[in-house]
């Protein structure tokens, strides 16, 4: 691989990890990237699950370190995930996802207009509308098993759950959702290695950029809070559907 098409796929690494650290979406950099290298498909994702893992671990030593999510408290939730990514991207060698890819960007635009529209959504915690043992068990490792099947907005769908079903805040929904990312990537990337589908020197040096830049994005979200993660998730959200109906 030319070294100019490696510090290419390393600048996007740094983006993404600074925005998924803040608003998810990073693969909606990275991904795209992967596959103008060349990289089939499965490849791409198998090897952005490498480099991914590195930005959501960052993200949430960097949340917890300043005491906004309890990593502890989190463990099942996060056990289920994995679960839950493990068998979604088992099913990605088996079944087409074209319906998924024609369905969310829909999805992706609700999403952005809830957080765009909503004027109440701050900081501050709301009224818990789910039970935390139907969220944990059924809620969470359903959207885990839609990032191990395909990918693209699952930390956005984590944590409208967070804000919408625990009544988090959204600075505290943002922190609760990296350790969550972390397990669903370590399930998917597990079936993915397992099928020789992941690229590790390649998804090793992107991760360390990734770690930087998620590092960097956490610290920024910490401190301004909803007023850079709402607008930021809204962009994010809204620049995924395009890609996805228009290429």
């Amino acid at each position: 691989m030319d070294f100019d098409i490696i510090l290419l796929l390393l600048a996007a690494a740094f983006v993404a990890g600074a925005i998924d650290a803040v608003a998810g979406g990073g693969g909606l950099i990275t991904i795209p990237a992967l596959l103008l290298a060349g990289f089939d498909p499965l490849t791409a994702i198998g090897t952005n699950k490498v480099q991914a893992i590195f930005g959501s671990g960052s993200a949430t030593i960097a949340y917890a370190s300043k005491g906004h999510v309890n990593l502890r408290k989190q463990l099942p939730s996060a056990g289920f995930v994995l679960i839950g990514s493990s068998l979604g991207a088992a099913l990605a060698f088996v079944i087409p996802t074209e319906a998924l890819e024609t369905g969310l960007p829909f999805l992706l635009i609700a999403v952005a207009l809830f957080f765009a529209l909503k004027p109440d959504l701050g900081d501050l915690d709301r009224e818990r509308r789910l039970s935390e043992p139907l969220l944990i068990g059924l809620v969470m490792p359903l959207i885990g098993a839609y990032d191990g099947l395909f990918g693209p907005g699952a930390g956005s769908f984590y944590m409208i759950a967070f804000v919408t079903l625990a009544g988090f805040g959204v600075l505290k929904a943002t922190a609760h959702t990296k350790l969550l990312n972390f397990a669903s990537n370590v399930g998917g990337l597990l079936v993915f290695t397992l099928n020789g589908a992941a690229i590790w020197w390649l998804g090793l040096m992107m991760g360390v950029a990734t770690f930087l830049g998620a590092r960097l994005g956490a610290t920024i979200a910490m401190r301004f809070g909803s007023k850079l993660i709402r607008p930021l998730l809204v962009v994010t959200c809204l620049a995924l559907a395009a890609k996805l109906l228009f290429g």
